[in-house]
C-alpha cells in the first residue's frame, strides 16, 4: 500500500508541472494592485458663496431676477426673467457692476481673464471670453426662466475663471437678439434689454 502511494506522489509532480505553459514556471498570484486613480489638478474653489442680481430693464421697471451659486470649478446661474420679447436671447457677463439705463453701457464690456484680445462665441475654436453664457428662452408671454453654468467666472476669492465680486463689481445682461456663439463682438445679440449688478448674498 505503501509503495502505492508514493507511486501516486510521484506521477503526480510530473502532470503538475505539466499543466504549466511550455518556457514558463509556476508561481503564485501575485498580480499587482490596480493604481489609485489620479488627484485632481483643476484649480478648483470653495463651495458656497452666493449672489443676486435683481433685473431691470431699459424702462427702470422691474425684470425679474439672476441668482449665483458657487461650486468647485465654476458658478450656477438660475434666470427668472419676465417682459422679453418672445424667442432666443443672448445673455453675458459683464465688467462693471453698474446698469444705468436705457441700454446698460454702464455695464461696460464682457468679463475676462487676461490681456490677450477677446474672441467671443462658444462655438468659435478661438473663444476666450469669460463672459460668454448660452442663450435663454422667453415663451409667448416673454418670461424665461433656465438655469446655466459657467466655468468662466466664479464668486469665490480664488478659484477658476473671472472673479464676479471684484472691486468694481460685475453684471448680468440679457440682449434683445439671440447669440450665434461665433460672430464678433457678441454674437449679433443686439441691444442690451435688461441689465442687473450682480451683489454678493
Amino acid at each position: 500500500m505503501r509503495a502505492v502511494l508514493l507511486a501516486s506522489v510521484l506521477i503526480a509532480a510530473p502532470l503538475a508541472a505539466c499543466s504549466q505553459p511550455e518556457g514558463t514556471t509556476a508561481t503564485s498570484d501575485t498580480s499587482p494592485a490596480a493604481a489609485p486613480a489620479p488627484a485632481l489638478t483643476a484649480q478648483r474653489a470653495d463651495v458656497g458663496s452666493t449672489a443676486t442680481a435683481p433685473l431691470t430693464n431699459g424702462e427702470g421697471g422691474q425684470a425679474g431676477t439672476a441668482s449665483f451659486s458657487q461650486g468647485p470649478q465654476g458658478v450656477v446661474i438660475r434666470i427668472e426673467a419676465t417682459g422679453l420679447t418672445p424667442g432666443w436671447h443672448g445673455i453675458h457677463l459683464h465688467e462693471t457692476g453698474t446698469c444705468d439705463g436705457p441700454g446698460f453701457q454702464s455695464a461696460g464690456s464682457h468679463v475676462h481673464g487676461g490681456d490677450a484680445e477677446v474672441v467671443h462665441g462658444l462655438l468659435n475654436a478661438q473663444q476666450n471670453d469669460f463672459g460668454d453664457l448660452p442663450n435663454i428662452h422667453a415663451d409667448a408671454q416673454g418670461r424665461a426662466y433656465a438655469e446655466v453654468f459657467t466655468t468662466f467666472a466664479r464668486l469665490a476669492d480664488a478659484g477658476p475663471g473671472a472673479h464676479l465680486l471684484d472691486a468694481d463689481g460685475s453684471a448680468i445682461v440679457i440682449h434683445a437678439q439671440p447669440d450665434d456663439h461665433n460672430s464678433q463682438p457678441i454674437g449679433g445679440s443686439g441691444d442690451r434689454v435688461a441689465c442687473g449688478v450682480i451683489a454678493a448674498g
